[in-house]
């Protein structure tokens, strides 16, 4: 995790990413929901409430990204974010195959394994 090139992992929605780079991507999402919502709570002020507006849009647009990403890590679609729109079991299921379970060994339609790329290249 220290080549990370935090743009493509926030912003970008091609390739894949491992899970350690989903949880630090889901953690970065977490604490900025978390300080906008303490912030929301400390202000009363419509500048305030601009910036937290903004923030929560950045943080469901870097959440899409990094689960895309993760998506496709499993072999699956982008669209596969939209399970997450099911009452429940949506959200347990997309928790378990991006968060759990392991990717595609070796590449798949959408990159190379996250994982093994850096072994092949060295090779």
């Amino acid at each position: 995790m220290d080549d990370i090139d935090w743009g493509d992992l926030l912003f970008g929605f091609a390739g894949r990413i491992n899970r350690a780079k989903f949880w630090a991507g889901a953690v970065l999402v977490y604490a900025i929901a978390f300080a906008s919502v303490a912030l929301g709570f400390a202000a009363n002020n419509v500048f305030i409430w601009g910036f937290i507006a903004v923030a929560n849009l950045m943080t469901i647009y870097i959440g899409l990204a990094v689960s895309v990403k993760r998506w496709h890590d499993r072999g699956k679609s982008g669209w596969w974010v939209l399970i997450g729109l099911v009452p429940v079991i949506g959200s347990i299921w997309a928790l378990i195959e991006t968060g759990f379970l392991e990717g595609d060994v070796g590449s798949n339609e959408y990159g190379p394994d996250p994982l093994r790329s850096g072994i092949a290249a060295a090779s």
